[in-house]
């Protein structure tokens, strides 16, 4: 669920706190969240609504002036059902302050290598993981469509790999592509400071 920034604003001070959304079937669940660029956002509740019945209260909770300001933008949407999500913030997105942990203790380094091992072994492509970090190392701020390019791969399949990589604190999103966090520099640095007796992989 895609969220403008002026919305994710009012989440994170408390007065936005309902979400519309027209879709075939809901694509959020009740006591699930979503991560956005400001932090998390959990889904307190998700029920159909009805667009005739919105009311200026409504309206005001989703951070908009008025109920026909409300369904000028739904209209954006299309037909189909209409959902009423209740949201609230959550707080900050974890992954910002495991980017941030650089300082990375042998068992550390060890427990990530450990992951982006079974990452490559899960891979029918095989061992991808170091490259990538490589490649983002070398060219940050690049177009993902770029980046796959130099590897001979599609776009979308490569940005699901980039957001795994994402997941572990090892990588930034960019306004135009991606950069290695201090946590993604310090494993590629410990990963290659590994003896022959000691293999990455």
């Amino acid at each position: 669920m895609l969220l403008q920034r002026r919305f994710l604003e009012g989440i994170a001070a408390g007065n936005v706190t309902l979400v519309f959304r027209r879709w075939p079937r809901a694509r959020v669940r009740a006591g699930g969240s979503v991560r956005t660029a400001l932090g998390v956002v959990a889904i307190e509740a998700v029920e159909r609504a009805s667009g005739a019945k919105l009311t200026a209260a409504d309206a005001r909770r989703a951070g908009y002036a008025s109920p026909a300001e409300l369904r000028g933008d739904l209209a954006r949407y299309g037909e189909g059902p209409l959902w009423r999500i209740r949201v609230r913030f959550a707080g900050a997105d974890p992954r910002i302050a495991l980017r941030r942990r650089a300082a990375l203790s042998p068992a550390e380094l060890d427990l990530v290598r450990a992951r982006l091992s079974r990452l490559d072994r899960a891979s029918p492509r095989g061992p991808w993981t170091r490259g990538v970090l490589r490649l983002i190392a070398a060219r940050p701020g690049v177009r993902a469509a770029d980046l796959a390019a130099s590897l001979g791969r599609d776009t979308l399949p490569f940005k699901v790999d980039v957001r795994k990589l994402k997941e572990l604190g090892l990588t930034e999103s960019l306004e135009v592509g991606y950069r290695l966090s201090p946590r993604g520099r310090a494993v590629l640095r410990g990963l290659a400071a590994r003896t022959p007796a000691q293999p990455i992989a």
